[in-house]
């Protein structure tokens, strides 16, 4: 018992430093970028759509959203993740979207933490609710009664198991052993009474992982994608906190690691047929535009709404209708008038993504000659 509290202690530090990283330094990717910039949704002069009549309604895992947004997961298992945690809860309740919270191991191991989590559905008894753990937790022996506890915890709608292989590689106590995940997930899919979704941390999922996940049965993937927030940025900063020279190498190294939001979100919507959340580095309305009419079914951001969060639900509320509003602009600039429509909006691929998805396989002119399908043109 000892041992356990000490482990979760170093958890708790661990968590805390990384909210106050995310939240002082910049950790956001340097070089590698979402693809999102080389992506070009065509201009319709004649939209034929009433702005005001617009539906942005989506449905996800049979849960209702009134607009296709996730605040993704982030934080809990220290005192101050429960007042952002709270913040983002009241918002996603009133607004009618979903939210995820950080890794739950902590409260797993500490009842006294469950609160820290906990307090998202007492906030937002409506809204969809993601639990989640790691998948190097269900490696070291995590199995279905810990990941119900976690999705009791919140009366969840869904387990997030995330995917974090960098960050481990790159944190000195990160726990690197993935030998028999896709089995261990598998297992949870099974037995689990929730969905189960499989997400990455900000380094992206391609098509051959895709694949193995939608064989398992998975019930959605998130890509989470590079171009966003830097894990490795974040351990960076730790590490030099902490005057630990290794670990300060190994997150410059990685820094900018992982594949591009918009390439592994194409590798993935192309290659499996359960919904996808794309999510990495999304940071605007036109953000999701485009990555609805590449084919995701939800949309999911984290790092813009932190610190809001930090100020209250109001300040969470004004960024995410934001987001809502320019998400509504660009849905009228390109003449669609319901999130269904835009699997038929035209959208370019060119620069590092055309090539990218090219030298992978992937045809990129279907994409930008739909509405030239439908008029006859050549």
């Amino acid at each position: 018992m000892e041992k356990e509290t000490s482990l979760t202690g170093l958890t708790e530090a661990r968590k805390n430093d990384h909210l106050e990283i995310c939240l002082k330094e910049n950790v956001q990717a340097r070089r590698i970028t979402t693809g999102f910039e080389d992506l070009y949704l065509v201009h319709k002069a004649l939209p034929e759509v009433n702005r005001k009549q617009i539906d942005l309604h989506t449905k996800f895992l049979d849960h209702s959203f009134s607009a296709p947004l996730i605040v993704e997961s982030m934080t809990g298992g220290v005192a101050s993740a429960t007042k952002i945690n709270a913040a983002i809860a009241r918002a996603v309740e009133e607004l009618g979207l979903g939210i995820g919270v950080g890794s739950q191991r902590v409260a797993v191991e500490n009842v006294n933490l469950e609160k820290t989590f906990s307090v998202v559905r007492k906030e937002a008894p409506h809204a969809f609710v993601v639990a989640n753990l790691g998948a190097a937790q269900l490696i070291k022996g995590y199995g279905v009664r810990e990941a119900t506890r976690a999705v009791e915890m919140l009366e969840a709608d869904a387990l997030a198991i995330h995917l974090n292989p960098l960050q481990e590689a790159v944190q000195p106590e990160g726990e690197t052993s993935y030998v028999g995940v896709t089995k261990a997930i598998g297992k949870i899919v099974d037995e689990l009474a929730v969905p189960v979704i499989v997400k990455e941390t900000g380094c992206g999922i391609g098509a051959a992982e895709a694949r193995e996940l939608d064989k398992i049965g998975v019930a959605a993937i998130d890509v989470a994608g590079a171009g966003g927030s830097s894990w490795a940025a974040v351990e960076f900063f730790r590490a030099r906190k902490h005057n630990d020279e290794t670990g300060q190498r190994l997150g410059e190294a990685f820094w900018d690691w992982g594949m591009p939001t918009v390439a592994s979100l194409v590798e993935v919507v192309r290659r499996v047929k359960v919904p996808v959340i794309a999510s990495g580095g999304i940071r605007s309305g036109v953000d999701i535009v485009k990555a609805l009419a590449i084919g995701a079914k939800l949309t999911g951001s984290a790092y813009p709404v932190l610190d809001p969060a930090t100020h209250g639900a109001e300040e969470v509320k004004r960024k995410l209708q934001s987001l809502i509003e320019e998400l509504r602009n660009t849905m009228f600039l390109v003449g669609a008038d319901s999130v269904e429509k835009l699997k038929k909006a035209p959208i370019i691929f060119t620069g590092k993504m055309a090539q990218w998805l090219t030298m992978r396989g992937f045809n990129v002119q279907i994409y930008a000659r739909r509405d030239l399908q439908k008029s006859g043109g050549n």
